[in-house]
Formats: C-alpha cells, structure tokens, sequence
C-alpha cells in the first residue's frame, strides 16, 4: 500500500478508537450539535433520568479501577441481584425491585463510582468540626425517643425533601426521573421522587448568608454550551447523599456547602451530569463526581407523599399506644419508615 493510503488508513483508525472510547464512557463525538433554543443555547428540555446502580463510591472489589470492562460490569450486576435474591421476601424494599438493574447493564457508563476526584473513588474524610457535629447530632438524639414527634423522623419520611434533589442530583432508591425546563431566564428541574423542583436563575447573585435554602439557593451561566449552576446559601440540614435510608447523621453537610454542577449534552439522548462539592466545614478537602443522564420518553408522575403518608401517622400512633398501655415504645425498622 501506498505510503499515503497506509497514513490516511491509520487515522481513520484512529478516529474510530476515538469514537469508540467516548461512546463507551458515556461521551459523544466531539463534531455532534445539540439543538438550540430560541435564544441559542443547547435544547436541554425533556424527561431525564439518572437511575444506576454505579455506587456513590468505589466498591472494595473495584478498588484502584476507574472503569469497569462491560463483561465486569455484568458481573458486579450479577453479584448485586444474586445478593437480592438470596434475600427472604420480607427483607427486599420494593425500592430494590430487580428492574432497575436494567439500567446499569445497557449504560455505557462504565465508571466504579460516581466520585471521580479523589482519584480512589471515596468522599474525603470529615473534619474535626464535621465529627464534632456528627457527634453532637448523635448525643442530641440520644435524648429522644423514635417515635416522640415527627420532627425526631427523616425528612423523607415528613415528606419534605428525599435528597436526591440535590445539588448535587445523586440517583434516589426509586422514581429517579426528572423533567429540564428552560427559558432566558430560569431553568426548571422538577423531579418525580418528592415531586421537588428546582429552579436556577440565570441572572443576579446569591443572597444574604442569613437567607437558606434546603436545596439552597442556584444561579445559573452558560459556559459554551455547557450548563453551569452554582449553588450556596443551604441549611444545616441539607442531606448530600441522596436518598434518606436511615437516620445515619453523617448525611448532613454544613452550611458553608458550595456547589458547583455542570450539564452537557453528548448525544441527542445523553447529558454528562458533572459536579463539585466543596465544604471546608465538613470535608478535609472538595470532591467531584459525574453520571450520565438519558433521555427517556416521560411523563413524570404525581408523587402524592403528604397525601398518602399513613406510615409517618402510623408510627406515632403506634408509639402513643405502646405508652397508653405502659409498654416500651419499639423504634421502627427501617423499611417501615419510608413514607410510601
């Protein structure tokens, strides 16, 4: 072959091994266009979701591997429901139904964690001032019993906030979906889980320090054609993880948590889902992660937590006759805690 023809055939290998690692880490050609809104940022609106089974943090087993291979990634799918299915049907929460796993076994998102920096895959440790909290959160409810009041519950089970709304948008244990609304001036992310919604203004400055926010308080600038809200102005009580399995106190970041999220179409049906946590009080040093967002055809549906929510009632009723009846009042396994 020809010098030239040999040349021309190495890069066209070249771009497909190219093509190929960012389809499999969940990135698109660099050529792709997404559609544009009237004002000429990327169309973003739809119906999303962020549902996996890719861990928070980096399993043991995949310790000092930053990507799965597909075949590994079947396995330790495998290795997860095989652990669902060895459990009695007493213990499994409908939130472990088996479907989600469809989800991980097509993703071409192979990362072992959704933490990307550290490089290990694992949240820093706390500060001193992040356990001196944890620690008195644990004393203060040493004080108080399961069932005294609904404020001594989860703020899932209150059906106030389930966490995964985050920022940042951590994949909650079920309903992971979520609709993007944009005009020039605000974008909307309304979630089915706690039907929470979110909205980001594209213009002005955070308020006061005094001023929280659950969800804090986010504002959003377009950087290319990346999405970029950065959020402030939380509340001590603003659950980082996601969804509220337990009362586990190490959930709580402080309130000098800042945020940073990134959103960037790659294909037609794929957002790259990116963020940084920063928290001087809680964490000895920032971290970020990233996960995939895909499309999916909708609708969201009413989540009526308030309305249904016999399980918060019916605990605290159960607790007041336990006392009526001169009995210790039994704190409530957590599979009865959840509010649906």
């Amino acid at each position: 072959m020809h010098r030239s023809g040999r040349l021309i055939g190495a890069l066209v290998v070249c771009v497909l091994v190219v093509a190929g690692t960012a389809a499999l880490r969940g990135q698109a050609p660099a050529r792709w266009s997404p559609p544009r809104t009237a004002d000429g940022h990327p169309d973003l609106q739809g119906f999303w979701t962020n549902d996996s089974y890719t861990p928070l943090e980096r399993p043991d087993e995949a310790k000092g591997k930053e990507y799965f291979t597909p075949e590994e990634a079947k396995a330790y799918l495998k290795a997860r429901l095989d652990r669902l299915n060895a459990q009695s049907r007493s213990d499994v929460h409908y939130d472990d139904a088996l479907w989600q796993a469809e989800n991980y076994s097509k993703q071409a998102h192979l990362r072992t964690s959704i933490v990307t920096d550290p490089t290990d895959g694992r949240i820093p440790p706390m500060t001193a001032a992040g356990q001196a909290r944890t620690a008195a959160r644990v004393k203060a409810r040493q004080g108080a019993g399961a069932a005294d009041s609904a404020q001594v519950r989860t703020l899932a089970e209150r059906c106030i906030s389930w966490g995964n709304v985050g920022p940042p948008m951590l994949p909650p244990t079920y309903n992971a979906n979520f609709q993007i609304m944009q005009s020039p001036d605000i974008v909307v992310l309304r979630h089915e889980m706690m039907h929470d919604v979110r909205l980001v203004n594209m213009s002005g400055s955070h308020p006061a320090g005094s001023v929280q926010i659950l969800a804090g308080d986010a504002r959003g600038r377009w950087e290319g054609d990346t999405l970029v809200v950065d959020t402030t102005n939380f509340t001590s009580q603003t659950n980082f993880r996601g969804a509220p399995q337990n009362a586990r106190q190490d959930l709580f970041a402080s309130e000098s948590l800042h945020v940073i999220e990134r959103f960037t179409a790659v294909d037609k049906d794929t957002i790259l889902y990116q963020f940084t946590v920063d928290d001087p009080a809680t964490w000895t040093r920032s971290w970020s992660g990233e996960s995939p967002l895909h499309r999916f055809e909708g609708p969201i549906y009413e989540y009526a937590c308030h309305e249904g929510n016999y399980g918060l009632a019916n605990i605290l009723r159960a607790a007041r006759v336990q006392e009526a009846a001169g009995q210790q009042v039994e704190s409530p396994t957590v599979g009865n805690r959840f509010a649906r």
